[in-house]
Formats: structure tokens, sequence, C-alpha cells
């Protein structure tokens, strides 16, 4: 199912990430997957084909929501367990209720800037002489549900470890371990491409915030199909703009 951009991505997903490799590797493989299908010549030709219909409109609807980060998160093709496709649409001021969260993933993961420019930080856990005090919580899927769920795991101090601005054209992968965190650099919006991949993902990730405590649970709320194909409409438009 799909037109020919879709079927042409989705092929291409699969038979890059088929091996089983060490998750540096993967991380690797998912850097160079974005970098070629994040031009943006070719993900508008994706986008409109998926704005059109062609693709899973209801499944990746229901898996596309605003992120507790901030931005849209837009599914754009369900590789299943292996990999999932998304666009990530960022607004400058805009922020959610984890827009200071400093977190780490379930699996490798990859971007590429397709427009504007992101802010990126990474730190690492520090025993007493960190310079950032936080709180940190254990992040996972509520049963029966796809909310996250906030279980608080006790104080915490980080170390700044990098700071870089991050401009359209550019990618980068992060093992899943690796805590970061990342924020709209620019007046307008920044679109970015976004890889998970890795068929082994943790049960849980960590997530660190020196803002206040966090509820319990923070519903996911997905989007209407219409909504969805709005978002995408309005991002080949974006695109479109340069």
């Amino acid at each position: 199912m799909g037109g020919r951009h879709v079927q042409a991505a989705r092929r291409l997903l699969t038979v890059e990430l088929a091996a089983e490799l060490p998750e540096h590797g993967l991380a690797l493989a998912a850097r160079d997957l974005v970098d070629r299908l994040g031009r943006p010549d070719r993900l508008l030709e994706l986008v409109a084909e998926l704005a059109a219909g062609e693709g899973e409109p209801e499944e990746c609807a229901r898996l596309s929501y605003r992120h507790v980060l901030g931005f849209d998160k837009l599914l754009l093709i369900d590789g299943g367990p292996r990999h999932m496709l998304r666009a990530h649409v960022w607004h400058p001021g805009r922020g959610g209720i984890g827009r200071e969260d400093i977190h780490n993933h379930r699996s490798p993961l990859a971007s590429c800037v397709v427009r504007g420019r992101l802010a990126m930080e990474l730190y690492e856990t520090a025993d007493g002489d960190g310079d950032l005090t936080t709180a940190r919580y254990r992040e996972s899927l509520a049963a029966g549900s796809a909310n996250w769920r906030l279980a608080p795991a006790g104080p915490a101090r980080l170390r700044l470890t990098h700071a870089a601005r991050i401009a359209a054209g550019s990618a980068y992968a992060l093992p899943a371990h690796t805590l970061h965190r990342a924020w709209c650099d620019t007046e307008g919006p920044t679109v970015t491409l976004f890889l998970e991949t890795g068929t082994e993902r943790r049960r849980h990730t960590d997530v660190f915030t020196a803002a206040g405590p966090h509820p319990d649970a923070v519903a996911k709320v997905p989007m209407a199909v219409p909504d969805y194909l709005d978002a995408l409409n309005d991002l080949a438009e974006l695109l479109r703009a340069g």
C-alpha cells in the first residue's frame, strides 16, 4: 500500500536495516538513512504522497501526537518493531510539560535537521559534583494504553558534556542510553526527520528535570485522521517554502 515514494522509502528502510548490527553500527546505518531520506526534495515527495492518503493514515494518525517536549510527532512509516520513521515539527516558543527534560530513549536513534536549526545538549550522570541538580524519573508506557507513566527515582546530579547547534542538512545518531535535550533554535519552525530502530527496546527510559515535579502519568492524545492529514499538508508547505 502506498504511492511510489512511500514504497521506495519502505524498501530502503527494510533493506538497509535488515542486518542484526550492534548498537553503534545500527545507529550509524540509521544516520545514513535519515541523511538520504531527509533531503528536502525527497522528503517533500514522500510527505506529499502521505498527505494524499497514500500510506496508512489511520494507523499513522493513531501513533502521531503532540509530544511532551513540545513538538508535533508525525509517524510517516511504521516498520513494526524494527523501525519507525517520523517527522518532528518544532515551533519556537511552544513548549510542553517536559520541554526542559533531559532524557534518553528505548532504542538507538538518528535524526536529520531538514529545515531550521536545533540546539542540543548532551549530559552524563555525576556523583556529587555535577553542575545540574535534577529529579530523576523512570518513564514507561502505562499498561493497556500508550500514555507515559513517570515513577520518581530520587535526586540526581548531571554534568553537561557537549553543546551544539545543529543546522539544516546535518544528521546525527545517538545510542539509546545517551542523555540529551534539544529545542528549536530559530524564529521559524524547525523540521527534523527521526528514525527509531532496533528490535531490542528498553522497558523504560530515564528522565531528569530541574523544572519541578512531574505528574505520575501524562496522556498521549492521538491525532484524528483529518488532523493528521492536515498536519502533513502543513509540513509539505513548510518544505516547499524552504
